[in-house]
């Protein structure tokens, strides 16, 4: 079910574009906590539910995407592995709007400026639905992790690190 209040996202279109279903859910914006916890409470889903996403740099100088359940943390080894690289790092925030076209609490793979291999994981498929960002602070997106895939190529893989008690 499509909504026709919020303004449409390069995103959005690109999903209108590949033909799939999805929803627009606006959300309060905090800029002191942008974290995904705290979008999830906002629109009403656990936090394993809603993905972010997370820019990175190999140790090569070439760009990927991670994308996390929102209550996980990125292991950059796993990711190093799963992209067959030595090395990566978190891309500077600085670097993020300049490779993305997005600011942070905003990124997303869809409609991003360059096409950078993404890497989803593997728990994305436990949901029926899941949130990612619709390519601004404020607005996210509700669509299935099958379709989510199919718009962006991205490849699965063991991407988070064990949760310490």
């Amino acid at each position: 079910m499509k909504s026709s209040a919020p303004a449409k996202t390069n995103a959005a279109r690109l999903l209108d574009f590949l033909n799939i279903t999805y929803e627009l859910r606006p959300y309060e914006v905090d800029p002191e906590d942008l974290t995904a916890i705290s979008v999830a409470l906002k629109i009403g889903l656990p936090p394993e539910q809603v993905f972010k996403t997370l820019v990175t740099q190999t140790n090569e100088g070439s760009h990927l995407f991670a994308v996390i359940p929102g209550d996980a943390e990125l292991d950059l080894k796993k990711l190093a592995r799963a992209a067959g690289v030595k090395k990566t790092e978190l891309a500077s925030l600085k670097e993020v709007e300049p490779l993305t076209g997005y600011i942070r609490g905003g990124v997303t793979v869809l409609g991003a400026r360059k096409p950078f291999p993404a890497f989803a994981d593997e728990t994305i498929e436990l949901f029926d639905i899941i949130s990612v960002s619709a390519g601004l602070r404020g607005l996210q997106l509700i669509l299935s992790p099958a379709d989510y895939l199919r718009a962006t190529e991205a490849i699965l893989a063991d991407l988070t690190k064990a949760v310490h008690e």
